[in-house]
């Protein structure tokens, strides 16, 4: 109580201006970032006793400070917000995910003869082009294969492109003009690509370049190449039923060459959603949709929806449009206006705009019926994340979990993986990889286990649950190393069990189902019960395997492969790199080269090819 009166007299003093603020714990870490239009009103309104929501308390009960940063103007403040939340990964923040990446067609105009490119995670940069994002089942790269074939554009790799010496087989297949050997002037191929590419441009240049391979297909077809002239024909077919699918689109009150971002939401009783209707060159191409829970809002809605709109638009990896038109009032969207121009040059309009009401009216119904059906098919994170809570008996939701897995080969290289799913996602940028001790009792997963968990202590950011690949023995190991460490964190265990279940001619039936093991719980719990922590536990143990066996297998082929590299003298690091990439004979027939055929093998300097040829002839030169 002391400590919240304090913290209470420390928001006082605080000027009634523009601005954010940092909540710290006791560690130090910044838990939660909010801005306000009042600093003083916003911050008072935390430590004053009143009513505030369920995470809203939980969160200030594990405040010991605060910092505050002022700014000029609502507008900054938003931005700030976002540049702190991205910097300080705060606890508490609510974080925007997709769970879907969408494929686009890129073009970059920095390579020589440039091609179409299907890209799911285009990173914006000078020089390339992009067009999408098209929604899943629009069937566009088999779209875009045919346009590179019909138009013999170059479809290999730029490392591939720059080496090869004569055409390959597409050329002989008259699928690619060879631009590798120079068979074509780049005026002539960057017309084609600009055709190619202009088919996703909207439906004038789209019919433009089926207009072109209707000509080519009647040339063929007059200079007698019939096989040829079928091909661009069924081509043209295939082309043709893509565009009336995507003509069916088309959002009649928005003509225009601009591309638009429409956001829309809808508020449940739990949960809320967010749909984003992409509209390119006038072609409504796709939608995406993110989801949180209402009960963990801190700020006001409406302020958390902006918030995360801007959060979006600041990743590097999404394209900005032209134009956001927002599901809100006038007055509403002036802050975040002024924000997104620090992002790019997007113009931003309300809902009343009139000519975008159908296509808001539309995207609002998405939200609506994304949830809908999600909740209906237990399919939301928030629904496993819970049952997680609830079987653990934690206050809060678990948001944070990590789990692990040992692997080991015959007593050798020993390796383990961490891998970190937030939100119920996999968050690969946490992922962390362990070299264990050999011991000389050889395989030891107790042992091991107790290592990895003691070293994961010591790195700090400790998660909300510790998932561990194992039955009860190793839910004991990790549970006891955790009090030899004086740390409590909930600590569960994923098994499979398996059992005959009765047999069919003769032949017994085994059943298997998956299990979750909780500390001081007489039975498991079978997560096909939960369909949504079925699928999260059994994703991150399934991660897990595929992460440690990754490492693995390198730790033990450097093994294998490098120890006698190992002990030769004067053999520098760079040295054994350069050997261990061409290395592919026995050290007995190494033996039956020169020096001079060690250096031009292996790529390596004369006195590296004397100090490994002095080590395989070691013997014989001790013997004279």
């Amino acid at each position: 109580m002391k400590k919240m009166e304090e913290l209470l007299d420390k928001a006082n003093t605080l000027p009634q201006q523009p601005g954010c603020y940092l909540m710290k714990d006791k560690n130090g870490r910044v838990i939660y970032v909010g801005k306000a239009k009042k600093l003083k009103s916003r911050v008072i309104s935390y430590f004053n006793h009143s009513a505030k929501s369920y995470k809203t308390n939980y969160m200030v009960s594990h405040v010991i400070d605060f910092e505050f940063i002022l700014t000029l103007s609502d507008a900054e403040s938003f931005v700030l917000e976002n540049n702190l939340i991205k910097e300080h990964s705060p606890k508490y923040n609510i974080r925007l995910r997709d769970d879907k990446s969408y494929p686009y067609i890129q073009v970059n105009w920095n390579e020589p003869f440039p091609r179409l490119e299907y890209v799911r995670r285009p990173k914006k940069s000078k020089g390339k082009e992009l067009i999408g994002p098209y929604p899943t089942g629009s069937n566009i790269s088999m779209v875009m294969r045919i346009l590179t074939k019909s138009f013999e554009l170059r479809d290999c790799s730029l490392t591939e492109f720059k080496t090869r010496k004569t055409p390959c087989l597409l050329y002989q297949m008259k699928q690619c003009s060879a631009p590798c050997v120079g068979y074509i002037e780049d005026k002539n191929y960057e017309s084609d690509l600009n055709l190619a590419f202009g088919f996703f441009q909207g439906p004038i240049k789209a019919k433009r370049a089926v207009q072109k391979l209707q000509e080519k297909m009647i040339h063929f077809s007059e200079g007698e190449e019939y096989e040829r002239a079928a091909m661009i024909r069924d081509h043209i077919v295939l082309l043709e039923e893509f565009l009336q699918k995507s003509f069916d689109q088309k959002v009649e009150s928005t003509q225009t060459d601009k591309n638009i971002d429409v956001w829309s939401f809808y508020v449940g009783e739990e949960e809320v959603d967010l749909s984003l209707y992409m509209i390119r060159s006038g072609l409504l191409l796709g939608q995406k949709n993110f989801h949180f829970i209402k009960g963990e809002l801190i700020e006001e809605l409406q302020d958390e929806i902006l918030q995360k709109i801007m959060q979006y638009y600041s990743d590097p990896e999404e394209l900005t449009p032209e134009l956001v038109v927002l599901d809100y009032s006038e007055n509403d969207v002036i802050d975040i206006k002024e924000a997104l121009k620090t992002v790019g040059e997007i113009s931003v309009l309300s809902n009343a705009s009139k000519k975008f009401s159908p296509l808001l009216q539309m995207c609002r119904k998405h939200a609506e019926e994304s949830q809908r059906v999600r909740i209906a098919n237990a399919d939301s994170v928030y629904v496993g994340l819970n049952k997680l809570k609830e079987l653990l008996n934690l206050k809060e939701r678990p948001t944070h979990l990590e789990c692990f897995d040992v692997a080991i080969w015959q007593g050798k290289s020993p390796t383990a993986s961490q891998v970190v799913f937030e939100e119920g996602k996999p968050n690969k940028k946490k992922y962390r990889y362990y070299h264990l001790e050999e011991r000389p009792e050889g395989n030891n997963d107790f042992a091991m286990m107790r290592e990895v968990i003691s070293r994961r202590l010591d790195n700090g950011d400790l998660p909300d649950v510790f998932v561990v690949d194992g039955g009860v023995a190793q839910v004991n190991t990790v549970c006891a190393v955790l009090r030899e460490l004086n740390t409590e964190l909930p600590v569960v265990g994923i098994a499979k069990s398996r059992e005959v279940s009765g047999s069919f001619k003769s032949k017994e039936i085994e059943k298997t189902e998956e299990r979750l093991i909780i500390p001081g719980r007489s039975n498991p719990f079978i997560l096909t019960k939960c369909p949504s922590l079925f699928k999260i536990i059994v994703s991150m143990r399934d991660e897990a395997h595929r992460f440690s066996r990754k490492l693995h297998h390198k730790a033990e082929s450097k093994r294998v492969l490098s120890t006698w590299l190992d002990e030769v003298k004067g053999l520098g690091e760079e040295s054994k790199k350069k050997i261990l990439t061409q290395l592919s004979m026995s050290q007995e027939e190494l033996k039956n080269y020169t020096v001079n055929d060690l250096v031009n093998y292996f790529g390596i300097k004369n006195p590296q090819a004397k100090a490994l040829w002095a080590h395989l002839h070691e013997d014989h030169l001790s013997d004279d």
